[in-house]
Formats: C-alpha cells, sequence, structure tokens
C-alpha cells in the first residue's frame, strides 16, 4: 500500500509542486484509496531533458516513492507536430531517426530518477506512435474531434496569443490539443492511467483529456499541473544566459551542472532545496534561514543532491572536491592576467577559440583545437574538448589554462 497517502498532496503543495488541479479533492481520496498509475509526457525534441523538467521529474519521484505507478509517454508521434503552447512559430520537423536517437536519450534521464521494471509501481516508457500511427483520420475525428468545439478550443491562451500576434498556427498543431486528450484516454485503457501530469503551460490540453474522458465514458481522470519556475533574475528554469542545463553528462559536464546549483541566486535556494532534493521539509526550513556565508553550506548542500540524482553519488564527490580545491586557489586567482567577456560576446557565441585569438594567446584555431584535442585546454583543472563551443555565463570567473604554465580568469565585463 502507498505511504503516507493521506497527507501526500499536502506534502507535494509544501514543496511547491501543485499550481492547479481538475478536482484536488478527488485526487486526494483516489490516491488514499491506493495505488494509482500516472503519467506525464514529453515530446522527443532533444537527446535529453534539461532542468527545466526535473521539477516534473521529481514530483514522478516522490508519486512513486508513495506507492504510486508513473508512465513516461514520450511523443514518437506527436513529436512530428510539436506543442504551439506559447510558441511563435512551429518546431523544427525531425526524422524518424532523429526521434529515435533523442526518445534513447530521454529515457535514460528518466531512468535515473524512476524505478523501471515490472513491479506493481515500477515506471514505463510509452510511446505515443503505438496508436497513433495506426489510427486512420475519419476514425480520429469519429473517436475524438466530435467531442471537441472550435469555438471553445479558440478561447484557450495558447490558440489565442498566437493568434492575436498574427503568427501562423497550422491546423496540424491546431490539432495537437486533441492528440493530447486521445493520449490521455488511450493510457486510461491500456493501463489504467487516471492522473496526467503537467507543466502549468498544459492546463488547457490536460483539461481536454479530462474531458474527452467523461465525454467517451472512462472512469474519472484527474489533472495535476506544477508552478512554471523561473529563477530570481526572470530565466526560465532550465536555461542559461548560453543554452540549456543538461541532465545528460555528455552535453554538460556533472561539473558544469554542480556549478548551476552552487551558483543558484541566495533567493532561490530554499524553493530549490525544497523541489530538487530529498531533504525533509524541517532540513530545508533550516538551510533556508542561514544568511551570508553560512548560505553557501546550503547551497553545496543542494549541488551535491541534485548532482547525486542526475550523475550518481560519485560524480557529485568528485564535482565538490573539485571546486573546494579550486575555492582554495582563488587568492591566487586574483593575481592573474583576466580575460574579459562581455553580455554581447555571449549573446554572440563567443568561443573559447574566439577569446584566444582576439587576445594573440594562440597563432590559429587548428592551433587551439590541438590544444584542447592534447588536453592542454582547461577551465578549472576540466579539460576542454570542444574550444568552438560557445562559451556559458557561468563559465566567468573560471580558471583557463593553457597547459600547466599559463593560467588566465575568465571575466565577466
Amino acid at each position: 500500500m502507498p505511504r503516507n497517502t493521506l497527507d501526500l498532496l499536502d506534502q507535494l503543495d509544501a514543496r511547491g509542486f501543485i499550481h492547479q488541479s481538475t478536482d484536488l479533492d478527488g485526487l486526494r481520496l483516489a490516491l488514499s484509496q491506493g495505488p494509482i498509475t500516472f503519467y506525464l509526457g514529453f515530446d522527443a525534441t532533444a537527446d535529453s531533458l534539461h532542468v527545466g523538467h526535473l521539477q516534473a521529474l521529481m514530483l514522478m519521484r516522490h508519486l512513486q516513492r508513495a506507492g504510486h505507478k508513473p508512465i513516461l509517454l514520450i511523443g514518437g508521434a506527436t513529436t512530428r507536430i510539436g506543442d504551439p503552447s506559447f510558441r511563435d512559430s512551429s518546431r523544427p520537423l525531425l526524422t524518424e531517426a532523429q526521434i529515435q536517437h533523442n526518445i534513447a536519450g530521454i529515457t535514460g534521464c528518466f531512468a535515473r530518477y524512476i524505478q523501471l521494471g515490472d513491479g506493481p509501481s515500477d515506471g514505463l516508457v510509452v510511446d505515443n506512435a503505438d496508436w497513433l500511427d495506426g489510427i486512420g483520420y475519419l476514425q480520429f475525428l469519429d473517436q475524438v474531434g466530435r467531442h471537441f468545439s472550435i469555438n471553445r478550443l479558440l478561447t484557450f491562451d495558447a490558440v489565442r496569443n498566437r493568434l492575436e500576434r498574427e503568427h501562423s498556427l497550422s491546423f496540424q498543431e491546431f490539432g495537437y490539443t486533441l492528440l493530447q486528450a486521445h493520449d490521455f484516454t488511450e493510457l486510461a485503457r491500456r493501463h489504467n492511467c487516471t492522473l496526467q501530469l503537467g507543466g502549468a503551460d498544459q492546463w488547457a490540453n490536460i483539461i481536454n483529456g479530462v474531458e474527452l474522458g467523461r465525454r467517451q465514458g472512462c472512469q474519472p481522470l484527474f489533472g495535476l499541473t506544477m508552478p512554471l519556475l523561473t529563477t530570481r533574475d526572470g530565466r526560465k528554469m532550465g536555461k542559461s544566459a548560453s543554452g540549456a542545463v543538461w541532465l545528460n553528462g555528455d552535453k554538460l559536464s556533472p561539473y558544469d551542472f554542480w556549478q548551476f546549483w552552487r551558483n543558484c541566486d541566495d533567493a532561490d535556494v530554499g524553493r530549490f532545496l525544497a523541489l530538487f532534493s530529498e531533504l525533509p521539509l524541517d532540513e530545508v526550513a533550516r538551510l533556508s534561514a542561514l544568511a551570508g556565508a553560512e548560505l553557501n553550506q546550503a547551497k553545496i548542500i543542494l549541488a551535491n543532491a541534485a548532482t547525486a540524482l542526475a550523475h550518481g553519488e560519485q560524480a557529485a564527490h568528485d564535482a565538490a572536491a573539485t571546486a573546494l580545491a579550486l575555492f582554495s586557489a582563488q587568492e591566487t586567482d586574483a593575481e592573474l592576467p583576466q580575460l574579459s567577456v562581455s553580455t554581447d560576446d555571449l549573446a554572440g557565441g563567443l568561443s573559447l577559440t574566439d577569446l584566444l585569438l582576439r587576445h594573440n594567446l594562440q597563432p590559429s584555431r587548428s592551433a587551439v583545437r590541438r590544444l584542447a584535442s592534447g588536453g592542454g585546454l582547461l577551465l578549472d583543472g576540466e579539460r576542454q574538448s570542444n574550444p568552438d563551443q560557445p562559451l556559458q555565463a557561468w563559465q566567468l570567473g573560471r580558471r583557463l589554462s593553457l597547459g600547466k604554465k599559463r593560467h588566465y580568469l575568465l571575466q565577466a565585463q
């Protein structure tokens, strides 16, 4: 039987996971009566999830640990269309090979947070291409389309805002919400799934799934959304000044991932500890109350917890040890020659190669690449194998080493 189901929603709310629900009291009752199956959907638009997805993964983790069964629904079919919600343009089309490659990467992320398997509460990975690829157009209109009013669909914010800004919305994209609604009812029939999770921007799509289930005579379905997270400086969670903060180590090193959390704004520490660690709430409250230099210890605890979940305990330990060793050298860093990088440089995609050539520290691009391939180009002691990759904002303030004897400090201008 699930543990702590009677107060599970209160615990999740206290941690900051709950924004809206289609029927919170009904969902509370369903959770208290025994294990339920719930799902979260991702389109396969990239080969890794990023920290903007962590809130959902952690919510699924809490629900699974309480005895409930998670399903990760990957949009092998809907990726070909793309969710138009709060976007001004269509997503780029991907080939089938790209979609399958992305599905493999996303599944790897998911498996680090959710236990997969054949047990009663073990997670499943499901592809909506299993049912959408085989459905005929007239069959879909009969099963799904007749239950929706165009008048009502036009009132949804995601659609209305796009049209009011006079940006094109294809019929293909307009039908996305019907496909998502159909996904929910299919999961209800195939896997007894009764709860859909999503971000606040998915509210209209989730409501449509719950309503379609009611019209088709399904058992009661529920929707639960999470608040959209932004950092204190207003950036959408998961985005940095130079791109996404990926969960896969081949796209972002565990050390850079650790530093992302270590360098978060003081005002975000308590909120992030509640969402992205599994510390008890009373410990979260204690750490959140720290001030001044003591708050840095809370940031380290946050970075360790988040990195251990994403990359394993050893990776978190190694990242913390590397950071400590580099911190002890900060006094000498202050004496190093500085290489300034401006906001415009970051926005323009300035790379380490560009920076070294700008300051005449290397004779050519090929020389920089040879230095990197030989392991002689390092940021805070970590090898930089791709010097042509754009610099990222959180890399500023670090020591750039060219071999063992030439050191510089990357500095924000």
